[in-house]
C-alpha cells in the first residue's frame, strides 16, 4: 500500500502530513517542510514502503509530485519526480 505524504501551506507556516501518521509536522518555512517531506519519503522507501509525496504551493497548485519506491536488494531507494503536473488547484 502506498503511503501518501503532503507538504502544504497552513496558517502561519507549512505542514508535512501523512495518511500513516496522526499529527502533522509544522514548519515556519516551506523549504524546511519540503526537505523534511523528501527525507521522510526516502526513509519510508528504505524501510520497504512505496511513497507518493505531493508538494503544494500557497495557492493550492501542485508544485511537485515524487514517487519513492522501496529498495530492491542492496540498491538505494528510488525517488522519481513527475513532470507535467497541472498548474491549477487539485
Amino acid at each position: 500500500m502506498t503511503v501518501a505524504l503532503s507538504v502544504a501551506p497552513v496558517d502561519g507556516g507549512w505542514a508535512v502530513t501523512a495518511d500513516a501518521f496522526d499529527n502533522p509536522m509544522l514548519f515556519a518555512s516551506g523549504r524546511a517542510a519540503e526537505r523534511t517531506g523528501r527525507d521522510l519519503a526516502l526513509r519510508l522507501a528504505r524501510a520497504g514502503r512505496e511513497v507518493q509525496l505531493d508538494v503544494r504551493l500557497r495557492g493550492g497548485a501542485t508544485a511537485a509530485r515524487f514517487l519513492c519506491f522501496p529498495a530492491v536488494e542492496q540498491d538505494a531507494a528510488l525517488m522519481l519526480g513527475l513532470p507535467g503536473l497541472s498548474s491549477g488547484p487539485a
